[in-house]
């Protein structure tokens, strides 16, 4: 009788921990428990490798967004193709590739850490069982803090690629007063001459933004699972290469249409060509002086840099996460 009671004791022991390592689980820093670090390096490889092959796009895309018409220091291009000879020939194969090493930490940091917050926070609402559909909202909630999270960390270094790709002809040292020499001396004089605030301009911008990484997740995220429910399988379930690439490309482009007016802001708001008070008073006069056409300025060599960009980042991730 007595050995059965201990039993029953020993039984109800192990019950009650369980339950409390559950409730544990459940608390304030449960989601911790739905960290993975292969999704921070699966986005980093995809961040850096589309960085280093597509950066001339994204530079071109970023010296059309902040020219306003006005500003006589902004380059002056006809297209895309104009901008690309016009750069080659004046800057070299190097002009090209100014900004790409902030393009390369910032692409590879704020991949990584988006694909490992918004993962960890899509699990922890899932409670670890990824078979389980979230639906639209939930799907763009979890991208949206992601997207906020990610923003605060990579900030500054997208401002110092900004400035660095819009030095055209400058030729500066570490430590001088003009110009910026690499990512450290941009980041340090950027501190240095304004501060917190300097590092952190088109911040406000970059949050609505968090709108463009949400819309594209969610679209993304419903593609795969309509689809994989259409074929009457799990929606985790993995698809070809030829699939995740058309769908990472849909959503993106959906994404880009809806969204890309911020990225002129932002870029704007970085430019150390420009003089605005704030957000809004750049958008007043970006519509006042050019309308409509002033927000979607760059919009093509953005399109032909973030379609290829977007495959080549999702089509690494998915693979480097396939298991």
């Amino acid at each position: 009788m007595a050995s059965t009671l201990k039993n029953h004791k020993t039984a109800a022991a192990a019950a009650a921990a369980t339950a409390g390592a559950a409730g544990a689980g459940k608390g304030s820093f449960g989601w911790l428990a739905h960290v993975k670090y292969e999704h921070l390096m699966a986005g980093i490889s995809g961040g850096v490798t589309s960085t280093l092959l597509l950066h001339p796009l994204d530079l071109i895309k970023i010296r059309f967004a902040v020219n306003d018409g006005r500003t006589a220091s902004v380059p002056q291009y006809r297209g895309l193709t104009s901008a690309f000879l016009t750069i080659f020939r004046q800057e070299g194969f190097r002009g090209l590739y100014k900004g790409v090493t902030p393009n390369m930490w910032g692409s590879g940091s704020a991949w990584g850490f988006y694909f490992m917050f918004y993962n960890t926070i899509k699990t922890w609402i899932q409670d670890g069982n990824t078979a389980q559909p979230l639906g639209p909202t939930l799907h763009m909630l979890a991208a949206a803090e992601a997207g906020v999270l990610t923003l605060a960390m990579t900030n500054p270094i997208w401002v110092v690629k900004t400035r660095l790709c819009l030095q055209c002809n400058e030729r500066v040292t570490a430590g001088t007063g003009t110009g910026y020499a690499g990512m450290v001396d941009g980041l340090t004089k950027i501190y240095r001459t304004e501060g917190i605030r300097g590092l952190y301009r088109g911040f406000v911008p970059g949050m609505f933004g968090v709108s463009h990484g949400a819309l594209q997740f969610m679209t993304y995220e419903e593609m795969k699972n309509k689809y994989n429910q259409h074929r009457k399988r799990p929606i985790d379930a993995k698809l070809t290469t030829s699939e995740y690439l058309t769908f990472a490309a849909v959503s993106k482009l959906i994404a880009a249409a809806g969204t890309y007016p911020y990225q002129v802001i932002r870029a704007r708001l970085q430019d150390q060509n420009h003089s605005y008070k704030g957000t809004w008073d750049c958008v007043k006069l970006t519509w006042r002086y050019e309308r409509v056409s002033g927000f979607y300025k760059g919009l093509m060599p953005y399109l032909v840099h973030v379609t290829p960009n977007i495959c080549l980042v999702m089509l690494i991730y998915e693979k480097f996460t396939n298991h």
